[in-house]
């Protein structure tokens, strides 16, 4: 009987680690594993959360640069360590001796350890014309874009009674920021509510917007339930995050419910309460940015490495 095996000496279909998403963190992590010689298969589904952005802001060095370009240039460093790359998505995992993988083109590969990093999707508001302009001048996070919109006429869609923190947050990049109820009743408010916003210069304006006013593809202003427009050329919204933990849920992992969805509970490195499973980036948490993405995937690959490398002694020494 023959043993078909790859150069690296692993039988085919069996990896180190296989990592679960081709986001930030998940690059991250394959890139720390190939450069430690590690067989790592990426599985990446090729929906990154701040894909409708044209660029991403406060990475040191990467400034600017679009978030597909960014990811590209990840692609590319990963495969110079041998790293192999899959598009598509992780259907099952099973555990046993190792994992057992099975991905949606029929494949099932092998891995020793895990990580998971498949992120979050954002459930915008309903009102047309939202998911349309998201990213654009429809925006959620003042440290991502406020910079490039400073100075401009903001608004600011309250789903929530904390969208009060958004106005306030917001307030710092405009001094002409406008705070609509829309799904909040006034007396939700609190006194301290109001005078910080009295505080910051916003101006609070009750009723649900209806509509986006939208002029040479430019937002100019919402429209509310009464008919009145207001004139804004930013919109900040606050979406709904929703975690992608069913592969986490399936192996049995504990999560921690959380006013912004329940997510793994993890160590400093990113290990659940799974042996052998590392979670990364917007997976664990939604205020995750670029930056800590790629800093998790990097703390917990060193962090498999290391646990790879000790069980392989452990195994050795008898």
């Amino acid at each position: 009987m023959t043993d078909s095996r790859t150069s690296t000496g692993h039988p085919a279909g069996r990896y180190d680690v296989v990592v679960v998403g081709g986001g930030a963190a998940g690059l991250s992590a394959a890139l720390v594993l190939g450069r430690a010689r590690r067989r790592t298969l990426v599985v990446d589904a090729g929906e990154p959360r701040n894909a409708p952005s044209a660029h991403m802001q406060g990475y040191l060095s990467r400034d600017g640069m679009s978030p597909a370009g960014f990811l590209a240039v990840g692609r590319e460093e990963i495969a110079r360590y041998g790293v192999e790359l899959v598009r598509g998505r992780v259907t099952d995992v099973a555990r046993g001796e190792d994992f057992a993988v099975s991905l949606e083109d029929g494949r099932e590969v092998r891995a020793r350890r895990l990580i998971v990093a498949t992120g979050l999707r954002d459930e915008l508001p309903g009102v047309p014309g939202v998911a349309e302009r998201f990213g654009r001048d429809v925006l959620h996070c003042p440290f991502c874009h406020g910079w490039e919109v400073r100075d401009e006429p903001f608004g600011v869609l309250a789903s929530t009674p904390a969208g009060v923190h958004q106005a306030l947050m917001v307030s710092q990049w405009s001094k002409d920021v406008t705070f609509f109820l829309h799904a909040v009743a006034e007396e939700d408010l609190t006194d301290q509510d109001r005078r910080r916003l009295s505080a910051a210069g916003v101006r609070v304006v009750p009723g649900e917007i209806t509509e986006l006013v939208v002029d040479d593809d430019r937002l100019t202003g919402v429209r509310l339930a009464d008919g009145s427009f207001h004139a804004r050329s930013v919109l900040y919204v606050a979406p709904r995050p929703v975690p992608r933990t069913g592969l986490l849920e399936q192996l049995g992992a504990q999560l921690d419910e959380t006013p912004f969805g329940a997510y793994p509970v993890v160590d400093a490195t990113g290990l659940t309460s799974v042996p052998g499973v590392w979670a990364a980036g917007n997976a664990i948490g939604f205020a995750e940015q670029v930056i800590h993405a790629a800093s998790g995937g990097y703390r917990a690959a060193a962090a498999v490495v290391g646990d790879l490398l000790m069980s392989e002694l452990d195994a050795a020494a008898g």
